[in-house]
């Protein structure tokens, strides 16, 4: 096999390679172009014929990023669920390709892709207010590093540049929520409302919005004050689809006596509510629905749960973060972590202990002082006895 350069303007070359047809014969010439000296281009030149000859040349491509990641896409939509892919499609599109994608796919460098997460950090908002946040940009890593393995296996690229790419480091957020007082004071403000019930199922039972919204009443066993999570609702746009939860299996949620009561009484108004429109409570009936009965999709409930939180004096703070307390208040009052991880249905206790580090000095001072008063009690006790 030959190759041969030409200098189509100054500093820009033709690599031409004359390769052989393995059926016929004939000669075929494939054309790279390359930027830099005379030299660098005899280097390279040199490089795609020991690359053709040791069976690692890849045919020149003028696919770019931007379509490459459309093809991935498609083909990632049955394997992964709809908010996923939803969530893949805003990062591909909307984030990297405004920045990489007229990138050509063959020619994507580390070193471009860091300038890209350099730039969409002071600049990268698409309504042009300043930066993308580092967690933000990390996501937007993992995907393309996703993506461009797929080009790997399918033989597109011999290797990801994207591993050798350093997105930046995401410091952790302060996590925001409500301590007892400020709990008290919201479900006081909460009990007129349709809230009352989502902000107590968040907040004494750490459930998530999903299962909140997919809740229904067959599932609650008020005689042995329990519920069951089997379902999560799931919002893409307008539609919902109900999926088994986070963690991948359902999990069951003992019941304070407090809540029995104040579920008890909201099935019987939601009863009395549904007769109105003359519908019957059924075992089907979600626990958290409209006036006609029809479920309450989870970002209906966050709508909800921010115009009903901005009419009291408490600390703006997402729904989700009612999930937070929970956990805060569990441990902070002496739970054990594995049970808190259970109730909050996280898949390891690793989990738990790493989200809700902020709590364990505290516990750890208690635990410290339980140990010593028992000791000095057992060291009373040999005192005695020997004395």
């Amino acid at each position: 096999m030959k190759g041969s350069l030409k200098e189509r303007s100054p500093g820009h070359w033709a690599i031409i390679l004359d390769i052989p047809d393995p059926i016929t014969g004939m000669r075929r010439r494939k054309w790279h172009s390359f930027k830099g000296t005379k030299r660098q281009a005899q280097i390279e030149c040199a490089r795609l014929i020991a690359a053709r000859q040791a069976g690692t040349y890849l045919e020149p491509s003028k696919t770019t990023l931007a379509q490459f990641l459309d093809r991935w896409l498609e083909h990632i939509k049955s394997q992964v669920s709809p908010k996923s892919h939803s969530r893949y499609s805003e990062l591909a599109r909307k984030n990297i390709a405004p920045l990489l994608g007229s990138t050509i796919l063959t020619k994507l460098r580390a070193e471009a892709v860091d300038a890209a997460y350099a730039k969409a950090l002071t600049s990268g908002r698409r309504d042009g207010r300043g930066g993308l946040s580092p967690q933000t940009i990390i996501h937007m890593h993992r995907v393309l590093k996703k993506a461009i393995g797929q080009a790997v296996k399918w033989e597109l690229l011999l290797r990801n540049p994207i591993e050798a790419a350093s997105p930046p480091k995401a410091s952790r957020s302060k996590m925001n929520t409500y301590d007892l007082d400020q709990t008290a004071e919201l479900i006081d403000a909460m009990r007129p409302t349709r809230m009352l019930v989502p902000t107590l199922l968040a907040v004494l039972c750490g459930m998530r919005r999903g299962e909140i919204a997919a809740l229904r009443w067959k599932n609650v066993d008020l005689t042995t004050g329990q519920i069951a999570i089997l379902e999560s609702a799931e919002q893409v746009g307008s539609k919902v689809r109900y999926k088994t939860p986070k963690s991948g299996k359902g999990r069951t949620l003992a019941l304070s006596a407090s809540l029995v009561e104040e579920l008890r009484a909201h099935r019987l108004r939601q009863a009395e509510e549904l007769l109105r429109v003359g519908i019957i409570l059924s075992a089907d009936t979600f626990v958290v629905a409209q006036a006609d009965g029809t479920p309450l999709q989870p970002d209906t409930l966050t709508q909800d749960w921010f115009r009903k939180l901005a009419g009291t004096s408490l600390p703006r703070i997402r729904f989700h973060d009612l999930r937070h307390a929970h956990a805060t208040h569990m441990l902070a009052n002496g739970v054990h972590p594995k049970v808190a991880s259970e109730r909050l249905g996280h898949s390891k206790i690793g989990i738990t202990l790493d989200l809700y580090s902020h709590v364990l000095p505290g516990m750890e001072a208690d635990a410290a002082e339980r140990v010593d008063v028992a000791l000095q009690a057992a060291i009373n006790r040999r005192t005695k006895t020997i004395g």
